[in-house]
């Protein structure tokens, strides 16, 4: 009885580990690349401010994330990126082909959603960044891209990375 357990918690292992991989090479090959001059780049929110990622990440890491309203694995992962910004994660979000700034405004309120967003309206900047999946979740500290991934990500999976980059790049 006790080797079926082991057996089962070995392929267990060996199935997460496989993931994990397998998650890791998409990742890889998905990464967003910054562009020349991305974190001194002014950007403007929808409710007026003009910000920098230099000087949104100069302090403490920056959770910038790519959505759409269209997306439909985004409509999972928004709630988590508005829990952890309620939380003091520093967040920013980008609107990717979402509509006009008013348009954008409608689906936050229609969706109870606050968060700082920039409108990417025409996808100009997710171009730029070679964003091609939605969601994009990029981490940056001191106006450097530390880490990225795309896809649904877990609440925990995100706080995980996010204490990583705080510990070895803050």
């Amino acid at each position: 009885m006790v080797a079926k357990y082991r057996r089962v918690l070995r392929d267990m292992l060996l199935m997460v580990a496989l993931l994990i991989g397998v998650f890791s090479v998409a990742d890889f090959f998905r990464a967003p690349q910054a562009p020349e001059g991305f974190a001194d780049q002014i950007l403007h929110t929808i409710d007026g401010k003009d910000v920098t990622l230099a000087e949104l990440s100069a302090k403490k890491p920056l959770l910038v994330y790519f959505w759409a309203s269209w997306c439909a694995i985004c409509r999972h992962t928004t709630p988590t990126v508005l829990d952890l910004s309620d939380d003091g994660v520093n967040v920013l979000t980008v609107a990717l082909r979402s509509g006009d700034d008013i348009s954008v405004v409608r689906y936050l309120r229609g969706k109870h959603l606050t968060m700082p967003v920039v409108n990417d309206p025409r996808g100009e900047m997710a171009a730029r960044w070679d964003v091609s999946v939605t969601p994009t979740w990029m981490i940056i500290s001191k106006g450097k891209v530390i880490q990225s991934t795309t896809g649904w990500s877990s609440s925990w999976g995100i706080q995980l990375r996010l204490w990583w980059v705080k510990k070895w790049y803050s």
